[in-house]
């Protein structure tokens, strides 16, 4: 008797097999790779395409896109190539040399945003009043930094998802960028030991806007009313804004610098690697090797013999 591929009375459900196929990638995900793909199409490319249609796209931008762009529309193209089972010319040896020899002569360092640091997160905060603005910026800056939060992860933030305990705060993290399956991961931020303290900046702020469910950060309007949710953009204008106010430059910084600060500052305090990755979820040291590596520049530096 022959084996049977699939149970008897078996019926595939075509339209929920195609929502898990597409919830496979997060939202952001797919819009970049529907971008890449438009992007390629409306310069004349066509699917399925050729190893010699690829080359001549990426070699007809290579001047006009950074290296990191042309990589995401190489594995946009290779995702709809998988999609409809078709050979992947994105592999053939004429693409991959194509590829490698723009980076080898358009190759640019991946621009880094500047960290906000520890010292420059003390001067924002002693310069920050008692407006309800103040008092939400104040626990927004020390959350996203102390968390090591991404701005989306910090504007996502709900009541329910923080926990006071005689140590501080645990936040759990429904999900985020490299948890994409809903999984969970716990974050302590205890209180400070001076007079900057996050627990009670956060605590501060819930208290002045009132809030005691749903998201945490939300917009303050005028006349000191609390608004409807924080965007993710909303974060990097606080940030370069108040970085501005006292005199750094703004155009420096991003919505990244809030996490690229603790992971910079704790490496230059010394602290292992993995209780860095413990607060700000990386998956390897690797991950964190380009912070580590610009924290310690001054650390034990062997041209500092005078």
């Amino acid at each position: 008797m022959a084996n049977q591929l699939v149970p008897v009375g078996y019926e595939l459900n075509a339209d929920r097999l195609r929502q898990y196929v597409q919830n496979a990638d997060a939202a952001n995900t797919r819009s970049a790779y529907q971008a890449d793909l438009l992007h390629f199409t409306q310069w004349g490319g066509s699917l399925p395409a050729t190893p010699q249609m690829v080359a001549a796209y990426i070699t007809a931008h290579a001047e006009s896109l950074a290296l990191a762009t042309l990589k995401r529309r190489l594995v946009a193209i290779s995702r709809a190539h998988a999609a409809m089972n078709t050979p992947n010319p994105t592999q053939h040896e004429l693409v991959r040399l194509s590829l490698r020899g723009i980076a080898r002569t358009h190759g640019q360092p991946q621009r880094q945003v500047r960290p906000l640091l520890r010292e420059d997160v003390l001067v924002i905060h002693a310069s920050l009043g008692t407006s309800l603005r103040d008092i939400r910026d104040k626990a927004l800056l020390l959350t996203g930094f102390c968390g090591g939060f991404r701005r989306s992860e910090l504007v996502s933030l709900r009541v329910c998802d923080i926990a006071l305990l005689r140590e501080g705060l645990v936040i759990t993290l429904p999900r985020s960028k490299t948890d994409q399956t809903g999984q969970g991961r716990k974050i302590g931020i205890p209180y400070g030991r001076g007079l900057v303290c996050p627990v009670k900046a956060l605590l501060a702020w819930q208290q002045a806007a009132g809030i005691t469910e749903g998201l945490l950060f939300r917009q303050v309007l005028k006349g000191s009313k609390v608004g409807g949710s924080l965007s993710a953009h909303a974060v990097a204008v606080i940030i370069k804004q108040r970085a501005t106010a006292v005199g750094l430059p703004s155009a420096e910084f991003s919505g990244h610098s809030l996490r690229a600060g603790l992971a910079t500052s704790a490496a230059q305090a010394g602290y292992a690697t993995h209780k860095i990755r413990a607060q700000t979820g990386h998956r390897s040291d690797s991950m964190l090797a380009r912070y580590i590596r610009d924290g310690d520049l001054f650390t034990n530096n062997a041209g500092g013999l005078f």
